[in-house]
């Protein structure tokens, strides 16, 4: 469906309403004020069935393959993510489909007045992220949908999305991140993230560190719930790779799936499908159908993940955010693409841990060009130059101000090598959710520029 100019500006207009609302980088850690927002709208999240994913990466290329999953099964899904790349919108997605503005001005007129009347009684107001919370909650309740996939925003036990009851409860792997809110040690963050596990609910676990397996574990217990251990109830089999993506096998919870292809890179991805899989036989209690499972699978997209948005030179974008995500992304461009050489274009946030980025990286980068996207968070480019001489040394390290300058530094760059070279020099922009969504806004601008040079 198309958006009409009218809408989009209205759109505008109440983005920037809900943008000047307590902020997702400020957390206030507490279900204090989104409770009675969804009790005063009518509790709407307790009006289909959950599946809730929590844990520190992958989680939302884990909820499009289990969405692509249902909806292959004919289930009418409601999916929730965060953040998003470029618009706001692709947070709620209804049927596979992100909402239209059209609707989400609706469902925003439908409960502007709570959130007016929770801010009245509350000394902390509604943050942006709980009213899209409960704007994704009450779409889905009118749709209606058969079951929501509801990615956690931070956390788990105090996250705005745990008032949920799930049916299915996954966590994904679980690494030091947002320390500052989450807890100092891996320890306590499993504390926290283990809070999403309902009583007597399904839980999904991916392949943990041993300290933090033992604590979703005591979770499980002390809930009545049921695990499905990824290794033990569930495995990858096998895996190998093929032309734009990869072939698995795997042995899900109630039986195994052959020639699953994945049009995506990285081992990560593979363990997301195994996730995935396991998830959906959990929430339908049967062994799926493995033409659905082939079919659903051979269309899954992750935008923003390991992308790749331009061709001579190539460009890959992908929005690792911390060392986990980092250590993923330079596993995968070292086992999987044939670079001579890569020129990374790194921006990241200020609170993230640059320096174990950038060491992340550095094996696999042969130079770097540090910049800061637009974001008010972004981290300071001589900072980040500063930690970035420090891990790879001077002669290895560029910095641009700009994210344009950036990106257009380091194709110019690439294309001079491949000009006299037998292999092949790629761009890697990442470092953050914003700095990957404005980096596909600026690549699209480029390759329509091109296109229009080219038309001459």
């Amino acid at each position: 469906m198309m958006n009409s100019a009218e809408d989009l500006e209205i759109l505008k207009v109440i983005e920037a309403s809900l943008m000047e609302r307590w902020p997702e980088s400020q957390i206030d850690p507490s279900l204090e004020r989104i409770a009675p927002l969804v009790d005063a709208l009518g509790s709407p999240q307790l009006s289909f069935p959950t599946i809730h994913i929590g844990g520190t990466n992958g989680k939302t290329s884990t909820s499009r393959m289990i969405d692509a999953l249902l909806t292959e099964l004919d289930y009418r899904t409601g999916r929730f993510t965060s953040p998003h790349l470029e618009s706001f919108l692709e947070r709620i997605s209804i049927k596979g489909s992100q909402i239209s503005a059209a609707e989400f001005i609706a469902t925003y007129n439908d409960i502007a007045l709570y959130l007016e009347l929770i801010d009245a009684k509350s000394a902390v107001p509604i943050s942006y992220f709980e009213a899209l919370t409960a704007l994704a909650f009450v779409a889905f309740a009118e749709h209606p949908v058969d079951v929501g996939i509801i990615e956690v925003g931070m956390g788990g036990d105090w996250d705005a999305t745990n008032v949920v009851q799930s049916a299915v409860s996954v966590l994904m792997p679980i690494g030091l991140d947002h320390t500052e809110f989450l807890g100092e040690t891996i320890e306590e963050i499993a504390r926290t993230k283990a809070g999403i596990i309902k009583p007597e609910s399904h839980v999904v676990l991916a392949a943990q560190e041993p300290e933090v397996a033992r604590i979703l574990l005591e979770k499980v217990l002390e809930k009545s719930a049921i695990p499905y251990r990824e290794g033990i109830e569930f495995a990858l089999l096998n895996r190998n790779l093929a032309v734009g993506g990869q072939l698995l096998a795997i042995k899900g919870i109630y039986g195994e799936y052959s020639d699953i292809y994945l049009p995506l890179h990285g081992s990560h991805q593979a363990a997301n499908a195994v996730i995935a899989i396991a998830t959906v036989e959990a929430f339908a209690g049967v062994k799926l159908d493995e033409e659905l499972v082939r079919s659903a699978f051979a269309s899954v997209v992750s935008p923003g993940r390991l992308e790749i948005l331009h061709r001579d030179p190539t460009v890959i974008i992908d929005a690792a955010h911390n060392p986990h995500g980092a250590k993923a992304l330079a596993q995968t461009l070292s086992t999987e693409f044939d670079f001579e050489s890569i020129f990374c274009v790194l921006g990241i946030l200020s609170e993230k841990d640059g320096v174990g980025i950038l060491k992340a990286l550095e094996p696999v980068v042969d130079r770097i060009v540090v910049t800061q996207s637009e974001s008010s968070r972004a981290l300071p480019v001589a900072q980040l130059f500063k930690e970035a001489v420090a891990v790879f040394g001077q002669d290895r390290v560029f910095q641009e101000n700009d994210l344009r300058s950036a990106i257009t530094y380091a194709m110019e760059q690439a294309t001079l090598i491949n000009q006299v070279s037998d292999g092949v020099s790629a761009v890697v922009v990442t470092g953050s959710v914003v700095t990957a969504g404005s980096a596909r806004v600026i690549l699209r601008k480029i390759g329509t520029s091109n296109e229009a040079g080219a038309g001459k």
